[in-house]
């Protein structure tokens, strides 16, 4: 439990299942032994995914009503009343884009479908999803569902189709108003071309965890 490391499964010879703390198992699969001993490998997105859920539409509730401007000026007793000016809005009636529809990605979706967004999503196993998610599409759709969504929030395992997934093409596809939440890996995202995203105004913000 816990750990997965090349000197622990030399040791251990008789292992045959690790289950990790993370989300995230990428530097535990990709060890040889993994695959070489067929050692299952299990990870904590559903148990992650309710906070990660939250998380997310703290993000997006922070945007939409403008806290990340608000808060700040109150610590310094700044009354900037047009500091969020053309940001604040409600997200009824949204939509949200869930790339990566697993365990944190469809809670992400059942909480953003009960605030009254519209949900699509990718996944990479197939178009089946529950009930409060309007669409869900293949990774080659990617770009064409990036220009219908208001929010995009990564939720993808970073695996070698993932890796450097939204890059400068995916930033230009998005709505010059929309958001990018990345509670993914790091490495799914091109992160020049997102700093040159947000300082050209192709989209209007990113929270990343």
């Amino acid at each position: 439990i816990g750990a997965c490391t090349p000197e622990v499964l030399a040791a251990g010879k008789a292992i045959r299942w690790i289950q990790v703390y993370s989300a995230g198992v990428e530097n535990c699969v990709a060890i040889p032994a993994i695959r070489d001993r067929s050692i299952l490998v299990t990870n904590m997105q559903r148990i992650s995914g309710p906070v990660m859920a939250e998380h997310v539409l703290a993000i997006l509730f922070a945007f939409t009503r403008g806290l990340d401007v608000f808060i700040p000026a109150q610590s310094q007793r700044a009354w900037r009343r047009d500091a969020a000016e053309g940001r604040m809005t409600i997200v009824r009636g949204k939509t949200m884009l869930v790339v990566g529809l697993g365990g944190i990605g469809s809670e992400v979706a059942r909480l953003a479908h009960a605030a009254g967004m519209r949900v699509i999503a990718t996944r990479a196993s197939g178009r089946g999803g529950p009930d409060y998610v309007s669409y869900v599409g293949l990774p080659d759709e990617l770009l064409k569902l990036a220009g219908e969504a208001d929010v995009v929030v990564n939720t993808a395992p970073l695996t070698p189709q993932t890796t450097g997934v939204f890059d400068a093409e995916f930033f230009a596809k998005m709505k010059r108003s929309a958001y990018f939440i990345n509670v993914g890996r790091g490495k799914s995202v091109v992160t020049a071309a997102l700093v040159d995203a947000l300082s050209s105004g192709a989209i209007a913000g990113a929270g990343l965890d």
